[in-house]
């Protein structure tokens, strides 16, 4: 059985995927489903505790993630997955970086909600793009996105690009397969899997 260092000794430089070959992907797979089918949290979205926190994406199969590095002059950054469950928030935020003075954030804010044992229901509110010297924004080791999110969650309006969105239009889910102290495996209703890491205080 394939454990979870195992995992994360092949996810190790490969860029979230991007770098993975076929069959590096293949063993990917195949430790993430040895790792689902021992996942130590009987219901994922009752661990309050261990959802809260700032997580960062280690691998996904997720196109629409993968492809901003493919951007001309962009290169994807870090990306977190911040989850307050206090206010049921969920803070999207991807790192983008690219010419001096252009380095920038992708920000998008949704409500989630239990609709069972390790699936939530996820729907998308607000959409914050733009430099991050405008946004404020201060990237590790230098802060974690915390002070950001608190900008954020005093309802302040930003430029050049915040946009409110239609929860009831734009919503998913995505069930939680595995989740401990410090790794979380999800599958969404696109069929991607996402890999993260919580980051530690």
């Amino acid at each position: 059985m394939l454990g979870k260092a195992e995992l994360l000794q092949a996810l190790a430089g490969k860029n979230r995927g991007l770098l993975a070959t076929k069959a590096e992907k293949q063993a990917i797979q195949a430790a993430i489903v040895s790792l689902e089918e021992r996942n130590p949290t009987n219901a994922p979205t009752e661990a309050l505790s261990l959802l809260e926190g700032n997580w960062q994406l280690l691998y996904t199969t997720s196109s629409e993630l993968l492809n901003i590095d493919r951007l001309p002059l962009a290169k994807l950054g870090p990306i977190y997955q911040c989850i307050r469950t206090g206010s049921g928030k969920i803070y999207n935020i991807a790192e983008i970086y690219g010419l001096p003075l252009l380095e920038s954030i992708v920000t998008v804010v949704a409500q989630f909600e239990a609709l069972s044992p390790r699936r939530l229901g996820i729907k998308f509110e607000r959409n914050i793009t733009g430099p991050m010297r405008l946004l404020s924004y201060r990237r590790l080791p230098d802060s974690e996105p915390d002070q950001f999110i608190a900008t954020v969650e005093t309802g302040k309006k930003f430029i050049p690009i915040d946009i409110t969105l239609n929860p009831e239009r734009q919503q998913g889910w995505v069930d939680i397969t595995y989740l401990d102290e410090t790794l979380r495996i999800g599958r969404g209703n696109g069929g991607s899997i996402f890999v993260l890491s919580k980051s530690t205080p």
